[in-house]
C-alpha cells in the first residue's frame, strides 16, 4: 500500500538513533528513504555513511546548515525531479520519537484518504517536555483564534503528503522550523484538506535536549506573519483612535441635532460617532491596507483593495454601532466613547485577521 510513498528524513548532527529510524522504516516495508544531511559537522558523519549503505536509502547533502524547512524542500524537489512515480511522501524526525508503525499508519491513511495526514501526539501525557507542551498549546490557540484552524499537534514532524502538494510546499516560505507552521497556513488558505492520525507520544529525553529548536528565534519566525499583522494593526489603530478623538471633540460642537429615519429618532451622538469613525478610518485603513498587502500577507491577488474596503466598511459600521450602543447606555463622554471603541475594535481585530487572510489577500 505504501510501496511508492517515500520517507523524508532531515537531520542535523544525528547520533545512533538515525539508523534506528531508518531500520524501522525499512522493516515496515518502505522501499525508499531520502535523508538530508543539513550541514552536520565531521563528528556526526558516521550515521549518514552507515545509512547510505542500506538498500533504498539516498543521502542528500547541505554543505552548511540551512534549516529544517530548507532540508525538507531539498528532499521534495529531488523527489519531484527523480521519482516521478511516487504517490506521496512521509516526513519523519531522526531522533526516534516516531514509532515505525505510526509512520506506516500515516502513509497508509494518506494513500487511502488522498489528503495530507498529520501524526498527532497526546500532549496531556506526563512524559511530554514542558517546552513542547507549552509551545503546542500556544500555537494551537493562535491557529484557532487567528486562522480558524483546529489542530491537535501543531509541532508534529510526522506528516504524510500526496505528491500533488509538493510543488506548493516547495514554494512555501520558511527555511527553518517556521516552514512546518507556514505549510499548514498555506494549505488552509488554499483550501487543501488535511486530517489527523493519533500516534504514540515518545520522548526518550524528558527535556528534549536533542531538539535544535530555539524557543525565541524560531518562535518569532513561526509567528512572524501574526506579529507583523499585530504591529500593522497597532499602528493604524493608534492613528485611528487619535483622529477619532479629535474629530469627536470637533463634531459634537458642530452637530447638535439628530435625525428621523423610518419613524425612528436618532440623536446627534450617533451622527457624531459615525462621522468621526468614518473620517478616522479613511486615513488609518489606507495605511493599514498598504502595509498588510505588501508586508504582512505579501499578496499579489486581484481586487484586494475592493475586498479590503468592503471588509473595512462592514467593520467600521459594526464598530460605530456597537460604540454608540455601549456609550449611549453608559455615558456620552468623548473619553468613554474612545475607550469603548478600543474594546470593540480589539474584538473585531481577531475576526478581521481571519477574513483578510482567507478572503481579502488570499493568494
Amino acid at each position: 500500500m505504501h510501496d511508492n510513498v517515500i520517507v523524508v528524513l532531515p537531520s542535523l548532527d544525528p547520533d545512533f538513533r538515525l539508523n534506528l529510524v531508518v531500520d524501522g522504516c525499512l522493516e515496515q516495508g518502505f522501499k525508499e528513504i531520502v535523508i538530508v544531511n543539513d550541514g552536520s559537522d565531521a563528528a556526526h558523519k558516521e550515521p549518514f555513511e552507515i545509512a547510505a549503505k542500506k538498500p533504498g536509502v539516498t543521502v542528500l547533502e547541505h554543505e552548511v546548515n540551512k534549516g529544517k524547512g530548507r532540508a525538507l524542500k531539498t528532499a521534495m524537489s529531488w523527489i519531484l525531479e527523480n521519482r516521478k512515480d511516487a504517490i506521496g511522501i512521509v516526513t519523519v524526525d531522526g531522533d526516534n520519537q516516531h514509532h515505525p508503525e505510526d509512520i506506516k499508519a500515516c502513509a497508509a491513511a494518506m494513500t487511502e484518504r488522498h489528503m495530507t495526514v498529520l501524526g498527532c501526539r497526546d500532549f496531556s501525557e506526563p512524559q511530554v517536555p514542558w517546552k513542547s507542551k507549552a509551545g503546542n498549546n500556544i500555537t494551537k490557540f493562535v491557529f484557532r483564534a487567528f486562522c480558524g484552524i483546529k489542530i491537535s499537534d501543531t509541532q508534529t514532524g510526522l506528516r504524510a503528503f500526496p505528491v500533488e502538494t509538493l510543488p506548493m510546499l516547495c514554494e512555501c516560505e520558511g527555511e527553518r522550523f517556521e516552514f512546518e507552521t507556514n505549510m499548514l497556513l498555506e494549505m488552509h488558505s488554499m483550501n487543501i484538506p488535511f486530517s489527523e492520525v493519533k500516534i504514540r507520544t515518545i520522548y526518550e529525553d524528558k527535556e528534549n535536549s536533542t531538539s535544535h529548536f530555539h524557543p525565541f528565534r524560531d518562535s518569532f519566525k513561526i509567528y512572524k506573519i501574526i506579529f507583523k499583522y499585530v504591529f500593522s494593526s497597532i499602528a493604524s489603530t493608534l492613528v485611528d483612535l487619535v483622529l477619532f478623538f479629535i474629530l469627536n471633540l470637533v463634531l459634537k460642537n458642530v452637530i447638535t441635532e439628530g435625525f428621523t429615519l423610518f419613524g425612528h429618532e436618532f440623536g446627534s451622538g450617533l451622527v457624531v460617532v459615525f462621522l468621526a469613525t468614518a473620517g478616522a478610518r479613511l486615513v488609518s485603513s489606507f495605511m493599514n491596507y498598504k502595509v498588510n498587502k505588501h508586508i504582512v500577507f505579501k499578496s499579489d491577488a486581484d481586487h484586494t483593495m475592493l475586498k479590503y474596503y468592503i471588509l473595512a466598511i462592514l467593520q467600521m459600521s459594526a464598530s460605530a454601532l456597537l460604540v454608540y450602543l455601549i456609550s449611549h447606555a453608559f455615558g456620552e463622554g468623548s473619553v468613554l466613547r474612545t475607550l469603548c471603541k478600543a474594546v470593540v475594535d480589539t474584538a473585531l481585530f481577531f475576526i478581521s485577521f481571519r477574513v483578510q487572510k482567507a478572503w481579502v489577500f488570499k493568494k
